[in-house]
């Protein structure tokens, strides 16, 4: 005969068993602290760094004989690439053109 109890009730839990149960708890929480720091932390970044875009001007008059091929925008400008390999780079406020950029092929 032994001297352990038959019913597993009353054994005494080992140290070692109570340290790591209590060790995976805590890290478990951890772990779902930091996933949730770290989605709050990209929906804050991403929200606050959306800024409504600029307005596409109603209209753009081009020089004569100017084709439009494609178009781009930044803060306070606005560039149309021509198909005779210009880009004209007008003002957003003015709607005059800036300046205008000669694309030359390369060799």
């Amino acid at each position: 005969m032994s001297n352990t109890p038959e019913d597993p009730e009353i054994l005494p839990e080992p140290a070692n068993l109570r340290f790591l149960r209590r060790l995976v708890t805590v890290l478990t929480a951890v772990m779902i602290a930091g996933l949730v720091a770290i989605v709050s932390l990209i929906v804050i970044r991403f929200t606050a760094a959306t800024k409504p875009p600029a307005p596409l001007p109603a209209e753009i008059t081009l020089p004569s004989g100017a084709t439009a091929s494609a178009f781009t925008q930044g803060g306070d400008w606005y560039a149309v690439v021509t198909t005779d390999n210009q880009i004209l780079i007008f003002d957003r406020a003015t709607r005059e053109l800036r300046q205008t950029i000669a694309i030359t092929p390369a060799d």
